[in-house]
């Protein structure tokens, strides 16, 4: 795995410490509220498991499994939903949990998509940010990292399905997907 690594992005640590202040700031500002934590998958399920750690507060949590990207290293422009809530979102402070945030397109279907069904609120936390990719503006309400525009791997995320068992976030070398 190590010869597909160009450069270590964050460490395991600066990702843990992140995720623990990300943590806090959340149980406070979600005091008193009915939050379900809706982890975007697959890519998201590291960071949704440790920052679930670090909010004291009493949650509910649902995946939903979304695709604009397929087997590319590049977004299609399409958002699918392959994999639906279990919940319902009506009443609720939804906090959306995402792995990192590229063109925006997603996220703003997501933000839409969940609004439309009667949530209370609908924020967003993402470990990572690609500011320089984004072609839809979306509100971040948490953010762990803002990281330079390169293919990133580790800490869940992946290239094919591979590398997301990574406890760091690399770049990926450009000759692994090009």
């Amino acid at each position: 795995m190590k010869k597909a690594i160009k450069e270590v992005l964050l460490t395991e640590a600066e990702i843990t410490t992140r995720v623990k202040e990300l943590g806090k700031e959340i149980s406070v500002d979600y005091e008193g509220k009915d939050l379900l934590l809706v982890g975007i998958l697959k890519g998201a399920v590291i960071f949704m498991a440790e920052l679930c750690k670090n909010i004291d507060l009493p949650i509910t949590i649902d995946f939903m499994a979304v695709s604009s990207y397929g087997n590319s290293s590049r977004s299609t422009g399409e958002v699918k939903i392959v994999k639906d809530l279990d919940f319902s979102v009506e009443g609720k402070d939804v906090l959306i949990v995402e792995d990192i945030i590229d063109t925006g397109l997603t996220l703003a279907y997501l933000t839409e998509n969940l609004r439309s069904r009667g949530a209370n609120s609908v924020r967003i936390v993402t470990l990572l940010d690609k500011p320089d990719r984004r072609n839809i503006e979306v509100k971040v309400d948490y953010l762990g990292f803002s990281i330079p525009d390169e293919f990133v791997i580790g800490y869940g995320l992946d290239y094919a399905e591979l590398y997301r068992n990574l406890p760091f976030v690399a770049s990926l070398k450009e000759e692994i997907y090009s």
